[in-house]
């Protein structure tokens, strides 16, 4: 999964991938992806340590396990943001699944049940609008496993492989 989404993020642009997993961090960095140490605290204090030093303008933020993900869904993201807004896709939990941010001073950790609401109510607090953009393939996320084999067909190929890899083993 993680790598799918990586080669989508790649074919769009530079990509900073956060990871204390070292087989992640081998494969971003062999991909030609920045890898950022992990400084531990979650899914938003990672996000913050990829922003850092990051210049305004068209920065994306999409979390690994969006499966479906194509670069098209990406740029789709990027041309459904008003310049100055905050684009959210949210995944049917009303969790966060990707942000489109004007600049890294936009974000704030906030991830978690109903985050799609905090950030909607973080861009009011700073004067910034907050878009919805729906993108199916950025809202589908994996949770469970259930997730992951309703989106079987719709993922990309190292995912399938994997899942059929795993399905050959388990006859």
């Amino acid at each position: 999964m993680f790598c799918d989404v990586l080669a989508a993020c790649l074919s769009v642009g530079e990509t900073r991938v956060v990871t204390s997993d070292d087989e992640s961090a081998a494969a971003a960095a062999e991909a030609g992806a920045e890898v950022v140490a992990d400084p531990g605290g979650g899914q938003g204090v990672a996000v913050q340590a990829a922003l850092e030093d990051v210049a305004p303008g068209g920065i994306l933020v999409v979390n690994a396990d969006v499966p479906c993900v194509v670069p098209h869904d990406l740029r789709s993201l990027l041309a459904a943001t008003p310049a100055g807004c905050l684009g959210l896709v949210e995944a049917l939990d009303g969790t966060t699944n990707a942000l489109s941010l004007p600049s890294a001073e936009a974000f704030a950790p906030l991830y978690g049940p109903s985050s799609a609401d905090r950030f909607r109510a973080h861009a009011a607090s700073l004067g910034v609008e907050a878009v919805s953009i729906a993108l199916p393939n950025l809202a589908d996320d994996v949770d469970t496993m259930d997730d992951l084999t309703r989106l079987q067909l719709r993922a990309g190929p190292r995912t399938q492989a994997c899942l059929a890899q795993l399905e050959g083993s388990l006859v």
